[in-house]
């Protein structure tokens, strides 16, 4: 684990904390051992953090434009990203390489690191870690023209006089480390559409997007 700290840039203070970071379920289903009480933190603490940094670095970009950067940066793809770029993959400890190499626990593992170093220490660390980890991408990643479904879903219920869409998870089968969530969303509880992907975020995408063309044509 001293090789690791090094390339974190952060020393443990608890190293039990980054130990249960590393561990995938299919070692210990106790949740105090394995990773996902520190994954549900970190995936909290990382998109509040990066919220921060974001309204720090654009301050004259508007909410909506600030919205689609956060979601691009926070996604599943972009933190398993981060993991691989500090080889934090080849830590983890799962029953299989297969396992520790799939999309959503390099993100989990990720994000559970991310908790682990603010339980051990303070948000102001955590925030330090992902600046440095991401700040490349801040940089970088567009806002772009083209808007994600969840915000054209919401832009939506807007003009329509709507509250924000409510994303309600119907499922979650398959194995941990494989999981298929089914994501509903719905307009007044009347017009709903059905979304379903490897994660809540993806699920989420294509209910708002099945939403959307229900609306657009017309079907409201």
């Amino acid at each position: 684990m001293e090789k690791l700290q090094k390339i974190l840039q952060y020393r443990f203070r608890n190293q039990k904390l980054l130990q249960q970071a590393l561990t995938h379920s299919s070692i210990t289903g106790n949740e105090h051992r394995n990773y996902e009480r520190l994954e549900f933190l970190g995936d909290r603490v990382l998109g509040m953090t990066m919220a921060h940094l974001l309204y720090k670095m654009f301050p004259h970009e508007r909410e909506g434009v600030l919205a689609q950067r956060h979601v691009k940066l926070v996604r599943a793809e972009t933190v398993a990203v981060v993991v691989k770029k500090l080889h934090i993959d080849e830590y983890i400890i799962a029953k299989d390489k297969e396992t520790a190499q799939g999309t959503n626990v390099l993100c989990d593992v990720g994000e559970a690191i991310i908790g682990a170093i603010y339980i051990d220490s303070n948000i102001e660390q955590a925030i330090a870690f992902v600046e440095r980890n991401w700040r490349d991408m801040i940089d970088t990643a567009e806002s772009g023209s083209a808007k994600d479904f969840k915000t054209r879903l919401q832009e939506k219920f807007h003009t329509l006089k709507q509250p924000f869409p409510v994303y309600e998870v119907v499922s979650k089968v398959g194995s941990e480390h494989e999981p298929i969530f089914t994501v509903r969303v719905a307009l007044d509880n009347k017009v709903y559409a059905i979304g379903q992907g490897k994660n809540k975020k993806v699920a989420e995408q294509q209910a708002a997007e099945k939403l959307l063309k229900i609306l657009e044509n017309g079907n409201d």
